[in-house]
């Protein structure tokens, strides 16, 4: 296909989805939105405490912690027109960045025409159910995965030593990326986690300076009250907390039940994510942490799947390094079958009523994914190697004289062998 033509197949694609996301699917109005707007007037136009405000005649307030307010101070100052589009800005800068973490390096090493295969790759991004409802609802989930996803990008980097600072500030903003600091002492790396809950410890000690009053009411108070932040067996919460409440639903969901499934969560998260940090497969680690934070989170609104992205993106890859013929064709399939379920908003089909095992299955369809992500995720480190950076490895090596043997990070600031990855026909690499 000619330059041309791709060019046309594009925009005749991006014509397709702009269209779609203007008529079908259901639009937020900018709830979220209004809540940071309305508090940060409430706060500093009113005098009144970022707490204290409730959305009139709901129940729902600002939910996340005082440095996430201070962050949002700015729109006290603008009118409401002026906020949509900052906020239409800051999304779209923000998934630029995720998409240029994400598929960047497939693209540059696969796609023939660059500039087409990012148009391609933002259509189809811009469609996923969790994208739509972020943009929609003007909520800051690709904010954050976006600063978790550079930190990522630096570990595999000559500046890794910095890596940590956006998972810091992000978790900051909300608690949920806290995980990833997690992760990054499973990867061996104490100084950038040390970097990280710094980062995190200084925003929060900034904010409590800068407003102490709000402060002392969020970790004593406003954290602790669920009132303000939605019904836990709503259909949109896809957690296993979620899917607990709305089993035992109109009583409250098991305590134990809760975090015994917690616990089992982290085991198989620590032990498969540990595995792909020794291997220096950080992409893959990166998305088990991204899939578990889902999953253990009391609360993971539809929006929130955001930190499903990297696992979609470890799946295409895997797919792309597949030897042609079935293999490949499989790898393909679960790829695209993913990706169409997290587009698909299935789980409204039981908005009215979640009880009965079809409820069981299909209202928490997300859930199911997320988990066969956690379970399932291919963490073969060669088939991956090439889009997570390291082509300019090979370029050396092919410059060295004969009987030169590289050597490749091993993820903990180390180096090994390159023969000591684990085999790409090995079980967990294969797509099931």
């Amino acid at each position: 296909m000619t330059a041309p033509k791709r060019l046309l197949g594009v925009f005749a694609l991006a014509a397709a989805a702009a269209f779609f996301l203007a008529t079908v699917p259901y639009h937020r109005d900018w709830f979220d939105l209004r809540v940071y707007y309305d508090t940060a007037h409430h706060w500093l136009q009113d005098g009144g405490r970022i707490y204290d405000y409730r959305v009139p005649g709901k129940r729902y307030g600002f939910t996340y912690p005082p440095f996430a307010a201070l962050c949002m101070s700015p729109l006290a100052w603008l009118s409401w027109r002026s906020a949509v589009v900052a906020g239409l800005v800051v999304n779209a800068a923000a998934a630029a960045v995720v998409l240029a973490v994400l598929a960047g390096p497939a693209i540059r090493r696969h796609a023939r025409d660059r500039r087409a295969a990012y148009g391609v790759a933002a259509c189809l991004f811009a469609l996923l159910e969790p994208v739509r409802d972020t943009v929609s609802f003007g909520q800051v989930n690709l904010v954050l995965l976006a600063l978790v996803l550079a930190d990522a990008q630096l570990l595999r980097g000559r500046h890794a030593r910095w890596a940590g600072a956006g998972i810091g500030i992000a978790a900051a903003v909300k608690l949920t990326p806290a995980i990833f600091i997690c992760y990054l002492l499973l990867a061996r790396r104490p100084r950038n986690a040390a970097l990280a809950a710094a980062v995190a410890l200084a925003a929060t000690l900034l904010a409590g300076w800068a407003t102490p009053s709000s402060s002392l009411a969020y970790w004593t108070d406003a954290l602790w009250d669920t009132d303000r932040i939605g019904r836990l067996a709503y259909v949109s919460n896809q957690s296993w907390e979620g899917v607990l409440a709305r089993l035992a639903a109109p009583a409250d969901p098991s305590r134990i039940g809760w975090a015994v499934g917690v616990a089992a969560i982290l085991c198989v998260w620590a032990r498969r994510a540990g595995r792909a940090a020794r291997t220096g497969n950080h992409a893959a680690g990166f998305a088990l942490t991204g899939a578990a934070a889902c999953l253990i989170s009391p609360v993971t609104w539809v929006h929130h799947l955001v930190w499903l992205a990297p696992a979609l993106a470890v799946l295409a890859t895997a797919a792309l390094h597949r030897a042609p013929g079935r293999p490949r064709r499989r790898a393909l399939a679960t790829a695209w079958a993913a990706y169409a379920l997290l587009c698909s908003s299935v789980v409204w089909l039981w908005f009215r009523d979640t009880s009965g095992a079809d409820a069981f299955i299909g209202g928490s369809a997300y859930v199911w994914m997320t988990r066969a992500l956690l379970l399932k995720l291919p963490l073969g480190s060669k088939h991956l190697a090439a889009d997570q950076g390291v082509e300019h490895e090979r370029a050396r090596e092919q410059r060295q004289p004969d009987g030169y043997e590289a050597e490749a990070d091993d993820g903990r600031g180390g180096r090994r062998d390159r023969g000591s990855g684990s085999d790409e026909r090995g079980d967990e690499s294969r797509l099931h």
